[in-house]
């Protein structure tokens, strides 16, 4: 028996890649092939798909004990993601490949029975984590080589058979190349719906700005028609660029979900996320057998998770969402562990006032029994935690054309002055906008005086506000000051954030 050969891959742990090392050694024992480490059942099976696609690639298959060791042995390994370097491992230990080029190389890919390189979900996640761990090489499938080109610093190469792989190996080709990829999208104003299409509705498009200023969540509510879902769809191209680095965090929780795509771009735009109303709590948070997925939240993490007829959703799917608003992140365990997936997001909600929704509230059927049961589905712990609230009324009168409101490049310019004031004012404490500003930070550093706060204090005392309830009013007229160009908030911004607060309540 020779000395073990040690080939690099990834596994992934949320969206955290781990580097694994696997060692292999050929012979001492009865022929056969065993996988120690904790590999699950498609790892297992891993075992025939190596061996048939080395035969398939023109190499000899060793008849003998062959064991691969893959470290951290505590560390569960799941996926189909290390065949590639379990047949580099066993190639390498037998001397059919000499060990050279494997040094500081991660090896990524699914194997087909013939040879091919199947693509693999978390190749960006796993070749970040390869990076930081020093290596300087990726081989991924070809069909994953523009995410794996985003990743700088890292020489990444794409294969489309195990024998293309070995050639490389061996010194006798090599591997395609991509630059690495940049930013595609077009300007965010261009990309999103034009705000100016939302007829009337001055509350809503107001509260809508404020609510991309400072971050802060909003719900709207009004009968079907007035232009709830316009004016969510919207609230993106109002939304500043993601950078880099949190392009790169939501391009992994894509790639882990398996919705970047093969063309990979670097997406600055902040995600819109609209599940519909009969998505389960697995889907909204994240969840599935073994290691759990990323779910809505997190695929609109730096962005905008919007829900539709918010009523309708079951009541612990919404309530699930409580911890997420204030955490920024979601934690689930499986038996395999627990992973964490970021998840700070804005929430839009949309609400009719009753489940009848007539197009006046007048033609209204439903007893008012009713109308409190609808909702009442959204929970008070729930709706504390929603900072802005707007009572949408009908739409009576077809606005011509040159009555029409102000266009999403003028608020946006607004919206992105706004939101460089709150990172100026912010940014060495790391906080991005208002939203995100613990309250007691704005109960001390930065208290205002007790004229500026006597109806925040009223309310609080007559027990109409809690703490937190008091906080985000704070938080509001922090953002309203941005926009107006003040340096604090007066009693007037106070004033407007509680009104706002106040206005969905019916």
């Amino acid at each position: 028996m020779g000395p073990p050969a040690r080939v690099w891959s990834v596994a992934l742990h949320g969206v955290d890649g781990v580097p694994v090392e696997i060692e292999t050694v050929v012979g001492g024992g009865i022929p056969g092939v065993h996988l120690v480490g904790l590999p699950d059942a498609s790892l297992q099976e891993a075992k025939d798909r190596v061996r048939s696609a080395v035969v398939h690639s023109g190499r000899a298959w060793p008849n003998e004990r062959i064991v691969l060791a893959l470290s951290p042995a505590t560390l569960r390994k799941t996926g189909s993601r290390f065949d590639v370097a379990l047949a580099c491992g066993v190639l390498a230990a037998t001397g059919a490949i000499p060990p050279d080029r494997l040094r500081g190389t991660a090896l990524l890919g699914e194997l087909a029975l013939d040879g091919r390189l199947r693509p693999v979900r978390g190749v960006l996640p796993c070749l970040l984590a390869a990076r930081d761990a020093g290596m300087v090489r990726a081989v991924v499938p070809r069909a994953v080589l523009a995410e794996a080109s985003l990743v700088d610093g890292l020489d990444a190469r794409c294969a489309d058979r195990l024998a293309d792989v070995l050639d490389w190996a061996a010194g006798t080709r090599e591997l395609d190349r991509l630059p690495a990829a940049g930013a595609s999208d077009p300007a965010p104003g261009a990309a999103a719906p034009e705000l100016s299409d939302v007829l009337g509705q001055d509350d809503a498009r107001r509260a809508l700005e404020i609510a991309a200023a400072g971050g802060h969540h909003l719900l709207m509510v009004g009968p079907p028609g007035t232009g709830k879902t316009m004016l969510a769809q919207r609230i993106v191209g109002l939304l500043p660029e993601l950078g880099r680095s949190e392009a790169l965090q939501l391009a992994a929780i894509r790639s882990v979900a398996g919705r970047l795509g093969e063309s990979a771009p670097l997406s600055v735009l902040a995600p819109f996320v609209a599940p519909h109303h009969s998505a389960s709590v697995a889907a909204l948070l994240g969840g599935g057998s073994g290691v759990a997925r990323p779910g809505a939240v997190s695929l609109a993490h730096r962005g905008v998770l919007f829900l539709d007829e918010c009523p309708h959703w079951p009541a612990t799917a919404l309530d699930s969402l409580r911890t997420p608003l204030e955490e920024g992140e979601v934690r689930l365990s499986r038996a395999d562990g627990t992973v964490r997936y970021p998840a700070r997001f804005q929430l839009v909600l949309a609400a009719n006032p009753c489940p009848c929704a007539p197009p006046v509230d007048r033609d209204c059927r439903c007893r008012s029994d009713v109308r409190r049961r609808y909702l009442s589905r959204l929970s008070g712990p729930l709706l504390d935690r929603v900072d802005l609230r707007v009572q949408m009324s009908p739409v009576t009168v077809l606005s011509a054309a040159e009555e029409r409101g102000e266009d999403t490049a003028t608020v946006r310019a607004r919206v992105l002055e706004a939101r460089a004031t709150a990172v100026e004012r912010w940014s060495a404490d790391g906080w991005r906008c208002n939203a995100e500003v613990p309250g007691t930070v704005l109960r001390s550093r930065f208290r205002l005086p007790p004229t500026v706060l006597a109806s925040l204090e009223a309310r609080l005392e007559a027990g109409e506000l809690s703490a937190r309830g008091v906080d985000r009013a704070m938080r509001v007229a922090w953002t309203l000051a941005d926009l107006s160009g003040a340096g604090r908030p007066d009693r007037a911004d106070v004033d407007a954030a509680l009104y706002f607060r106040d206005r969905g309540a019916a």
